[in-house]
């Protein structure tokens, strides 16, 4: 094999030879890895032949393309159009038109030979030139459509993408005017009320953010809320998901979907004592049944699509055309997730996969492919179980934009903020549908670090960075577009992915993986556009193992950086003061990955950790126990130091216990703090002790399931709890 062309093609496509690890070494990649990354995009790495054909098909494909899929410019910023042309085209005068939804914007007249010349090749014994066309187009922020013309002729020479971005993301003009914003994050999964079936739903959220509203609160931050599988409720997960794009249709308040109360066959079916059995045992589990929930939910849900069929579509109801409106607007992206679950509601209705319907790779192989003549011929069978998952996807954007319309009614600076995940799982419908930008055989993950010595590997199988600039950025467009609706924040978890995600062979350790970089610069300006386009603020999740050149980057484009109060350490052991952080952040005492603060402070994440088989032996438990008792000395001394708890705590972490009084007085002091942005988690307002998710366990702790302590009508009742919200907002306008 040519050893120099591998590692051409290795710096070509951004694969990383070596980086710092967390221990602040220099990591070297074995070749074996990069090689297996190289195949995982698609390169024949044992067959020299062939992969020199690929990469000589590629590179003539590249400089035959006359105008870049994407041309990505920020405004007040002067940047040439690279085109390529072939040399008998060099001295015309072309016409370069820019549309936008295709009205003409402006013409351009161009010349190729007056302006610079970057390269020439030769392909197939045509010379083929570079320029770099010095135009200004003055344009306002947004996308536009660029093609090349020759007079006279009716094809353009070429067409691509121009995206005219700001310098740098949406913020609230409370948070440009200085105001410090607060508000509690939940996993919207775990919301215990008295009237819904078991799960949190959209219309818990909108009574929360009332309630919090009322109290001084800016914002709710909520976990991912993207598309599950609702044939298979068990694959529950909000970072693993089926589709990015669309909503979990488990948050669908049924009882306040159209029809509910009057549709005979819906009451039937709900007030039957098997039906009801069913739903006060889901009701009444400490942990979700998600498999029953959903169970519940799409029994309920049918006839009342059949309903909305009959009395909306039957009738063309202003109703029915919102819903062939939404259609037309979800497009393809719509019509696959639709399919997708048609498609394992029906294999499930007919005993298939049961217990592994975990998505496309198990269905027969003529299904393996949205484009297959056999999907085409289901949807056409099934077009109205097709049209009711769609349905069902109306149905719940329409009750989250309700949601979101209670913290504009109530004058919130934020209203919510959402959750984006890094990734789509292996089973998922954005990978069946579109199978030429994701990297199957690979998967996205994490190096060896403090937390995890064996690296982390998530199952989630990564983008093609140069398929997704071949598609205009389209998918990353469509991602950010639709994650910004009806919300006033964006969280992105694990933002160092527009720079480099750690790719892991299909069938390896995490360990065996290496990084992969993408187009940053061109990603960011478009996150900057969508979050001008949205009015949505943009939050990193910059924890980890961050780079240098990613850190100035997320504060150069206004993008709020993550402060976890427990990671705050100086090296000395000691926390810094919250009134130190950077303002332009988002502070938090733990995340959902964390434990509680109770859990924390009585150590219960290593018990359990014990319990479970991740931590084993005595000494390793010995030197947790006593780093945490460190710990917890260090947080006690900051505290009094910043008299953020009363005197009566003692000062001696060997003899302090979680109190309510430590316990809000951690919130307090951190409400203080100089970041634009504070969240808390609802569970430690009700003292919780165990975590919602242990990361690196699967079947060994219950994830994403552990449910609140309290129904949601009860917390607001409750005076500590008003108390805190009283004084968390004191603290906030002070701050």
């Amino acid at each position: 094999m040519n050893e120099s062309l591998i590692e051409q093609l290795v710096q070509a496509r951004g694969i990383e030879s070596q980086y710092t690890d967390a221990w602040g070494n220099q990591a070297i990649i074995d070749q074996a890895s990069k090689e297996k990354i190289l195949a995982a995009m698609g390169y024949p790495v044992t067959d020299e032949a062939a992969l020199i054909e690929k990469v000589n098909e590629e590179s003539n494909a590249a400089w035959l393309t006359v105008i870049e899929p994407a041309n990505i410019v920020r405004i007040g910023e002067a940047k040439p159009l690279l085109i390529k042309l072939p040399i008998d085209f060099v001295n015309d005068e072309l016409t370069l038109v820019v549309k936008q939804q295709g009205t003409v914007i402006q013409k351009l007249n161009v010349t190729p030979i007056d302006h610079e010349l970057i390269a020439s090749v030769e392909v197939n014994d045509i010379e083929i030139q570079q320029y770099a066309l010095d135009v200004s187009f003055d344009l306002e922020m947004g996308y536009y459509e660029l093609s090349l013309v020759e007079e006279g002729q009716e094809e353009p020479l070429g067409e691509g993408r121009l995206i005219v971005a700001p310098q740098s993301c949406f913020k609230q003009k409370e948070i440009i005017a200085g105001q410090k914003l607060w508000g509690p994050s939940v996993q919207l999964y775990c919301v215990r009320s008295k009237t819904n079936w078991g799960v949190g739903d959209f219309s818990d959220l909108a009574t929360l953010i009332e309630k919090v509203a009322d109290r001084g609160a800016d914002f709710v931050g909520l976990n991912p809320i993207h598309a599950l599988y609702p044939n298979n409720g068990d694959a529950c997960s909000p970072y693993s998901p089926s589709s990015r794009r669309w909503l979990n249709v488990i948050y669908i308040d049924v009882e306040s979907v159209l029809g509910f109360g009057v549709d005979k066959a819906t009451q039937e079916l709900f007030n039957s004592d098997d039906f009801q059995a069913q739903l006060t045992a889901a009701r009444e589990t400490d942990h979700i049944d998600y498999g029953s929930v959903m169970d519940l939910k799409l029994r309920a849900l049918k006839p009342l699509y059949e309903y909305f069929a009959r009395e909306e579509i039957a009738n063309q109801t202003e109703l029915a055309k919102a819903f062939e409106a939404f259609k037309e607007e979800g497009g393809d992206s719509l019509a696959q997730l639709a399919a997708f679950d048609a498609i394992q509601d029906k294999f499930k209705s007919e005993g298939r996969y049961i217990g592994d319907n975990w998505g496309w790779p198990v269905w027969p192989d003529e299904f393996k492919d949205f484009n297959s003549e056999a999907v085409r011929q289901f949807v056409k069978d099934n077009a109205e179980l097709v049209d009711f998952y769609a349905y069902l996807q109306f149905v719940a954007l329409t009750q989250l934009e309700k949601a979101n319309e209670v913290s504009q009614a109530k004058g919130m600076a934020m209203g919510t903020y959402r959750d984006l995940a890094v990734g789509v799982s292996e089973g998922s419908t954005e990978i069946w549908a579109n199978k030429d930008l994701y990297c199957t055989d690979a998967s996205v993950g994490a190096p060896p670090d403090v937390l995890g010595p064996l690296g982390q590997n998530w199952g989630l199988p990564p983008m093609d960075p140069v398929k997704l600039y071949q598609q205009g950025y389209q998918p990353i467009i469509d991602l950010f577009r639709s994650n910004m609706h009806a919300c006033g924040a964006l969280r992105i978890d694990h933002v160092m992915a527009l720079l480099r995600l750690w790719w892991v062979p299909k069938g390896e350790s995490a360990k065996a993986g290496t990084y992969v970089y993408y187009p940053v610069d061109d990603l960011l300006a478009i996150l900057a556009l969508e979050s001008h386009l949205n009015e949505c603020s943009i939050i990193g999740e910059d924890l980890g193992t961050v780079p240098d050149d990613i850190v100035g980057k997320l504060q150069e484009n206004g993008i709020h950086s993550y402060k976890v109060f427990f990671f705050e350490q100086a090296e000395d052991g000691g926390y810094y003061s919250p009134m130190h952080y950077k303002e332009q952040a988002m502070a938090t005492l733990t995340t959902h990955d964390m434990p509680t603060l109770i859990g924390y402070w009585h150590c219960k994440d290593l018990e359990l950790g014990q319990e479970i088989g991740l931590y084993q032996g005595e000494e390793l438990m010995q030197s947790l126990y006593a780093d945490r008792v460190k710990s917890k000395q260090a947080i006690l001394d900051s505290l009094h130091g910043h008299n953020s708890i009363p005197e009566h705590i003692g000062r001696d972490a060997n003899f302090v216990g979680m109190t309510q009084d430590l316990n809000y007085g951690m919130q307090i002091h951190m409400a203080k703090g100089s970041s634009a942005l504070l969240s808390l988690q609802i569970e430690d307002w009700l003292q919780m002790d165990m975590p919602v998710n242990i990361p690196g366990t699967s079947e060994e702790y219950p994830n994403w399931r552990r449910k609140l302590s309290v129904d949601l009508e009860d917390i607001f009742e409750k005076p500590e709890i008003n108390k805190l919200t009283h004084d968390l907002t004191q603290a906030r306008k002070s701050a």
